[in-house]
């Protein structure tokens, strides 16, 4: 028995007692490749040194000072650090303890910022079905993943979806991608329009939709036509990176490749790597200065706001990626991935598409490639390739409801930037393997 309250309720997770590189073992001394770093957290890989000895130097210094009485020195450090590699016209940071957090303060920030400015009928969020932008309630409702959100809906704020960009489920046959990017990105205008602009007040997205929906990236110019809608009609653009985000992709920021920048951006699991809970939203100077020269604060906070020992960690992580070069090592290594995946899957008769970018990958699986049919979600396939990627020492992040929050399956796989090609040849091995086995228990029993 155990008293502490797990995610599932039913069966038994191994115990994690250690880990070095892209490797982690449990209490029987069984090896678990992290193909997935976690929920895409491990950027650096598990007992990186130099984060370590970041951590002991932190707290032999100090560990906390509460920030409504003191700034820190690495806290300053830090949001430095940011901001000199942040997006065009990103001027601050404001540093939380993790995605969820910056979800509802970005969510929180738009509010403010029409207040400030005079235009408090502004209150519309518009977001997009299947979206995953945190679990806290704001986030839960900008969010548009339905399994989520069905059972709390009478405790969340009224928000607007439109569809993802997700060109194998929604792109028209002999549409190309600038008519698709065109067709998908006007419904944000429509629906702008429809609830009226000076009603509006944020578009929220994430550049590369993770968990939900399986690394489905933006087609052709899809981003930048978001851009200038919003600009159009004066709704800030929120976009979440807390999971494709921080070099993720192959940029440090995902958007770099869509050549836009956010008015405000979310960011999280690979600003830390795991080693302490970290998120941030990084603000662009025209939010900063309505605060500033109204109010003269933002009107939200939490006890562990740029905790030290989190600095700390996400200084030292962030360093690390920057002095070694890791980024290009995201580039070469997620185009092995990508090449390795579809020479091993890209004709298997249950692997629909697979897509992403950098070391964020994404396979949805398909019971008929030619209707692209999904499997029966009773079935739980995704469940059954877990299941059989830990039993091969593999961890991937699989998961259900990839067409509507109920049907479909997809996994992602995420490993740390410091992953080599032997590694990933031995990744999607194991992860044939695991999914055939998983494919055999699903004919049987049917």
């Amino acid at each position: 028995m155990t008293h502490l309250l797990h995610r599932q309720i039913a069966g038994s997770l191994p115990v994690a007692v250690s880990g070095r590189g892209v490797e982690l073992v449990d209490a029987t001394g069984r090896v678990y490749l992290d193909a997935s770093g976690g929920a895409a957290v491990s950027c650096l890989g598990h007992g990186h040194p130099d984060v370590v000895a970041a951590i002991h130097a932190q707290v032999d210094r100090l560990a906390y000072a509460h920030t409504g009485f003191f700034t820190t020195e690495v806290a300053e450090r830090l949001a430095d650090h940011l901001i000199g590699r942040a997006p065009a016209g990103i001027s601050h940071a404001y540093l939380v303890s993790g995605g969820s957090e910056a979800m509802e303060a970005a969510l929180k920030m738009a509010r403010q910022y029409f207040v400030e400015k005079g235009e408090p009928a502004r209150r519309h969020v518009i977001a997009r079905r299947q979206s995953y932008h945190g679990n806290t309630l704001g986030a839960l409702a900008a969010g548009g993943n339905e399994w989520r959100r069905t059972q709390f809906k009478p405790l969340l704020i009224d928000t607007h979806h439109i569809d993802p960009c997700y060109a194998y489920r929604h792109q028209h046959a002999g549409e190309d991608d600038a008519a698709y990017a065109a067709r998908a990105a006007q419904a944000l205008e429509d629906k702008i329009i429809e609830l009226g602009p000076g009603t509006v007040m944020a578009f929220v997205a994430e550049t590369v939709v993770g968990a939900t929906a399986g690394a489905l990236t933006p087609v052709a110019d899809y981003l930048k036509r978001i851009r200038a809608i919003c600009d159009r009609h004066g709704v800030l653009l929120i976009l979440d990176e807390v999971m494709c985000g921080m070099g993720r992709t192959g940029t440090l920021h995902a958007c770099e490749q869509d050549c836009i920048s956010p008015d405000l951006l979310a960011i999280a699991k690979g600003l830390g790597g795991g080693y302490q809970p970290i998120g941030a939203v990084l603000l662009s100077q025209r939010i900063f200065d309505a605060f500033a020269q109204g109010s003269g604060l933002f009107q939200h906070g939490h006890t562990y706001l740029a905790h030290p020992m989190a600095c700390a960690a996400a200084l030292a992580v962030q360093q690390v990626i920057e002095r070694d070069d890791l980024l290009a090592n995201v580039r070469r290594q997620g185009a092995y991935l990508a090449n390795a995946l579809r020479h091993r899957l890209g004709d298997h008769p249950h692997v629909g598409d697979i897509r992403g970018r950098g070391l964020f990958m994404g396979v949805e699986f398909v019971a008929d490639r030619a209707t692209k049919d999904p499997f029966a979600p009773s079935l739980k396939l995704h469940a059954r390739i877990k299941r059989e990627a830990m039993a091969r020492g593999l961890m991937v992040y699989p998961m259900g409801g990839t067409l509507d929050g109920v049907r479909g399956d997809h996994l992602l796989v995420a490993p740390p930037f410091i992953v080599t090609e032997p590694v990933i040849d031995l990744i999607v091995d194991r992860l044939a393997a695991a999914i055939n086995s998983a494919l055999g228990t699903v004919r049987a029993a049917a």
